[in-house]
């Protein structure tokens, strides 16, 4: 039998901080967990922060409660790790302390900074040619949205001058965590990549001078990179003092949640499709080479697995979505279910687009904006409620097929996030796909797992990410029902164009 080992777990995302304890042994086993949410404060210039100081203070009170919850010694912990949201911009000093709030990857405010870099010239798809062909063969990507984070980086260096000079290190939103762990000042590769200033290239792994040269970066404020289950360093006795844990407890890189995700949903082989639901969405593909889709935004990202990538699409709001119509109506989510649930499918020809902050893929335009379509005297609360699911299916569903044009998708679709637990949208995302959906066991925690993981594997309990996606537990599977996927085509069809027919319009009541 495999030694066992008790670990820690912290999963950093845009409304709150879940602290788990896990016991790793023939299965990952959930021992506890506590929450803590934070602000999340969206500006009128198109700006999204958050204070890095509230993640490390909602780390530090829910350590505290589950140590004490489950009464585990704190001496026991094998070792901690992180998944977390990426593409924030958090610059420190040489203290590690936060020079200003940080620009979290909903911040869509550089679009000026963008467009005078690489926005000129012969375009392809808005892109000049030169830093285009360059970008793809140093990086596998391209800076090509305005919530990059080297556009928020050249913003503060434009707008806060004095903040930028005293800048010393540019941090993402784990890797300030870990600083606050260890001293030490790293990004794990994922996270590195996720800046689209790494260079992909085989031999040449690390920041890409080129393109830091090209884009005006200064590689004196890059971090040193690690990989996702090195071990960067232990507890300092200051972080163990205010965490309760013990001092030089093993710290460990993690990952993003754009590569966690579907390691903790067992999705690990290539060709394996896992799609997300929680305050943000997407769809992604295990590969096995850098692909790129400049046309609809989808790249092969870097994950935590070696010598795989994730091909990921995102959608800027999906759960985000539900939580908007929750706190607009005053219902909690299970009244919300069984509102949608009561519906028909198609929302009896309601479609909502689920674009409240912009979108990203398969067409990046911040700004885009929320629809209800075809709304009639008789349409109620149920199908208020059920077409945002809906919508939000249609978008993966899309995201999914504009992935089909590069790779070959999953035939069974492996679903994880909060947008899991419900079996109403575990039906809708099944009949709209027409694909077996597989929801996960406590599919809310499977950015944890994925971290829980990267620990196991620096131990050794875990010989292999191939293991770890067998130790993924299934819940339930949904079969899609063939009446209600023919339902959904016309619905889908209408769907694709409402950006195209609107798109004028949302540019002149939202520009930024």
């Amino acid at each position: 039998m495999k030694n066992r080992a008790k670990v820690v777990t912290y999963d950093i995302g845009t409304t709150g901080l879940k602290t788990c304890i896990f016991e790793i042994g023939t299965n990952i086993k959930l021992l506890g967990a506590e929450t803590m949410c934070y602000k999340l404060h969206i500006l009128d210039n198109g700006g999204a922060e958050q204070d890095p100081m509230e993640w490390w203070s909602a780390m530090r009170v829910t350590t505290g409660k589950l140590v004490a919850k489950t009464g585990i010694d704190p001496a026991s912990i094998a070792g901690i790790s992180f998944c977390s949201q990426m593409q924030g911009l958090v610059l420190v000093g040489r203290d590690g302390r936060p020079l200003r709030l940080a620009m979290t990857y909903m911040d869509q405010r550089a679009g000026q900074e963008m467009q005078d870099s690489i926005n000129h010239g012969l375009t392809v798809s808005g892109i000049n040619l030169f830093k285009l062909i360059k970008s793809i063969r140093e990086t596998g990507a391209v800076n090509a949205s305005v919530k990059d984070p080297v556009w928020k980086y050249k913003w503060v260096e434009k707008h806060e001058p004095a903040i930028f000079a005293q800048t010393y290190k540019w941090l993402d939103v784990k890797e300030f965590l870990i600083c606050r762990c260890t001293g030490r000042f790293v990004m794990t590769e994922d996270s590195a990549f996720a800046a689209l200033l790494y260079n992909i290239r085989e031999g040449k792994q690390g920041w890409s001078s080129s393109i830091c040269r090209m884009l005006g970066v200064d590689m004196g404020h890059l971090a040193e990179i690690v990989k996702s289950t090195e071990r960067v360093g232990g507890l300092t006795a200051e972080a163990a003092h205010e965490l309760g844990l013990a001092e030089g407890t093993p710290v460990i890189g993690g990952g993003g949640d754009a590569s966690l995700i579907g390691v903790g949903a067992g999705s690990v082989a290539t060709g394996d499709t896992h799609i997300y639901a929680g305050t943000s969405g997407w769809v992604s593909t295990v590969v096995e080479k850098p692909l790129l889709d400049t046309s609809a935004m989808v790249a092969a990202i870097v994950g935590a697995q070696p010598g795989k990538y994730n091909y990921f699409a995102e959608l800027e709001t999906a759960g985000k979505c539900l939580e908007w119509v929750r706190e607009s109506i005053k219902l909690d989510y299970g009244s919300l279910e069984r509102l949608a649930g009561k519906a028909a499918p198609g929302s009896g020809g309601v479609i909502f687009a689920p674009w409240l902050h912009g979108n990203r893929c398969p067409f990046e335009d911040s700004n885009a904006r929320g629809i209800y379509f075809n709304l009639k005297l008789i349409t109620g609360q149920k199908e208020l409620v059920r077409a945002v699911l809906e919508g939000i299916c249609y978008h993966l569903r899309w995201m999914l097929e504009v992935q089909a044009r590069k790779v070959q998708t999953g035939d069974v679709l492996r679903f994880a996030g909060g947008g899991a637990l419900s079996e109403v949208t575990g039906r809708i995302l099944a009949d709209i796909t027409g694909r077996p959906v597989q929801s996960i066991e406590n599919p809310q925690n499977a950015g944890a797992v994925g971290a829980a993981v990267m620990i196991g594997l620096n131990l050794g309990l875990i010989g292999s990410f191939e293991e770890a996606g067998k130790m993924i537990r299934i819940h339930k599977t949904f079969a899609p029902d063939p009446r209600n996927h023919e339902t959904y085509e016309n619905g889908f069809t209408v769907f694709k164009q409402l950006h195209k027919s609107n798109k004028k319009l949302f540019s002149a009541l939202n520009q930024v």
